[in-house]
């Protein structure tokens, strides 16, 4: 029993994988693992994609979804706009992008993303995302495209009022024009 707790004990402090500086007992005890994805913590992603939209946690895709969205050529033409970047920023967002993608992630909503992706799926938008289409069933039109606050599935920021610092949980959501939504 001694080995067992022994065992458990250099478990809690050996570091993580995704970062060598915190161990499964710093993460365990983090109160930001509240926010369910990392928050963003690079500079210059926030500001190269944050100006044209709401700058996704990169804990909403997996390393391969974002190798796809940020790959030279996609972003010559990212979803019918040009967003080009020049090399140097466009490997270093990258960088970033895997370094926190869902699938490098122990965050609890990165954790459920995975978990519902087929081994091989890579999908272009969060919105393709199968967690996402189960989370956002029960809205209608109404309530996003024909919103003219809302408009679109892409703009979390608009419902999720804390979507900026990285929490989407259920009870933060606020559609304009209809209120808290429950589920």
């Amino acid at each position: 029993m001694r080995k067992f707790y022994l065992g458990f004990i250099l478990l809690l402090l050996t570091p993580l994988a995704s970062t060598a500086e915190e161990t499964i007992l710093s993460w365990l005890l983090s109160v930001e693992r509240k926010n369910e994805v990392a928050p963003i913590n690079n500079e210059l992603y926030a500001e190269e994609c944050g100006a044209c939209h709401f700058a996704y946690p990169p804990g909403l895709l997996p390393e391969a979804s974002w190798k796809k969205v940020i790959a030279a050529t996609a972003l010559a033409d990212h979803f019918g706009d040009n967003a080009e970047l020049d090399n140097e920023s466009r490997q270093s967002i990258e960088q970033f992008l895997i370094r926190h993608s869902a699938d490098k992630s122990y965050y609890k909503r990165s954790l459920k993303i995975m978990a519902a992706l087929k081994s091989d799926e890579a999908p272009m938008r969060i919105t393709e995302l199968r967690f996402y289409k189960n989370k956002h069933q029960e809205l209608k039109d109404k309530h996003v495209k024909n919103n003219q606050k809302v408009k679109s599935f892409s703009y979390c920021d608009k419902c999720h009022r804390l979507a900026e610092q990285a929490i989407f949980d259920d009870d933060t959501v606020k559609i304009p024009e209809f209120g808290h939504w429950t589920w």
